[in-house]
């Protein structure tokens, strides 16, 4: 690989990133693709709301499953409303009379 001094700052790197949770690993893809997996995999390890955001896109994009459906009606089980015994029927006024 190269002199021991710089086989051991590669160790010493790599073991920097490991501690950091960053992983290196080789894809195969095609050279136009080359600059977009590069940048792509950057903003995938700043692990922030961004990468969060686009890592849950990414991941539904190549999903071969469809999303699950009825994830509203789930949510509104799950609110604290339920037990409340609200009553929401609306009043069947007419109205008021009004001369135009």
């Amino acid at each position: 690989m190269g002199t021991p001094s710089h086989t051991r700052a590669m160790k010493n790197y790599r073991e920097r990133l490991s501690k950091r949770g960053i992983a290196r690993f080789e894809v195969l893809g095609l050279d136009a693709d080359r600059d977009l997996i590069r940048s792509l995999a950057r903003r995938l390890a700043e692990d922030g709301s961004d990468a969060a955001r686009l890592r849950a896109t990414i991941s539904r994009s190549i999903a071969k499953e469809t999303p699950r459906t009825g994830g509203i009606l789930a949510a509104l089980r799950r609110s604290p409303l339920v037990e409340a015994n609200l009553d929401l029927t609306r009043s069947r006024e007419t109205g008021r009379k009004v001369d135009l």
